[in-house]
């Protein structure tokens, strides 16, 4: 009989789904080998940048190069597929078009979340930290204001240094300055008059695992799709 496993579309980047796994195997409590969870990682670091493809910079669509993983995970036998990259969920519903395997929604299980610990009475302004594709798109801002929150995106200021975190010191050197992070952080929270501060670019959610401010009100994307990995990777093993 075929082991449940479930798959990893990653690589968006690197380094984040580093993050991503090293989460998802602490969150596990695993005393011994056999306790760990079964999966498949693809790290197709080739995929090309979302946000650019989704600002009109690029015609080079990251789309195939994530499908053809999808394909892929489908043929081996995935229980369920994982996407940790915020941005990447552009194409959420063409993707999950092309397989019966379930593919966990990071922002809606995001959402729920931040909902739960949250909730909208006490807690109604919502930041937003990603990538300017993530934006546009509108993929947390629909859903956010659904969930009767007010949605409250960087000023360009803010988002210029929100990005740099992004794209060069996650991306480009790994190199994570703890005071960027700092500031970003308290330019929405306070800067913004924000409650709440959604991590949405798994970028962010490296330097969250670098420097942890439980102090703060963040709800940090990738964290939240690692619990969810894990509960449902344990369902499948009970069952």
């Amino acid at each position: 009989m075929m082991k449940n496993f479930f798959a990893v579309i990653g690589g968006m980047g690197t380094l984040a789904t580093e993050s991503y796994i090293r989460l998802v195997d602490e969150q596990t409590h695993a005393h011994e080998d056999q306790e760990f969870l079964d999966y498949v990682v693809f790290n197709d670091a080739s995929v090309p940048d979302r946000t650019e493809f989704i600002l009109g910079n690029s015609a080079d669509s990251p789309f195939p190069c994530i499908a053809d993983d999808i394909r892929k995970a489908t043929a081996m036998g995935a229980s369920f597929i994982t996407l940790p990259c915020n941005t990447a969920h552009y194409f959420f519903d063409d993707l999950q078009a092309l397989t019966p395997v379930p593919i966990i929604h990071m922002p809606k299980v995001t959402i729920a979340e931040m909902s739960s610990r949250y909730p909208a009475s006490g807690h109604p302004r919502v930041a937003f930290m990603g990538t300017r594709g993530s934006l546009v798109s509108g993929i947390y801002s629909t859903a956010v204001k659904a969930a009767g929150y007010q949605f409250v995106q960087p000023d360009a200021a803010t988002q210029e240094k929100i990005s740099y975190l992004i794209y060069h010191d996650v991306k480009e050197t790994g190199d994570l300055d703890r005071q960027r992070y700092a500031e970003a952080l308290d330019a929405m929270l306070t800067g913004h008059h924000c409650d709440i501060v959604i991590l949405g670019c798994t970028e962010l959610s490296v330097l969250n695992e670098a420097f942890p401010m439980p102090e703060l009100p963040i709800v940090d994307a990738q964290a939240v799709l690692a619990e969810e990995t894990v509960r449902q990777a344990k369902k499948l093993r009970e069952n």
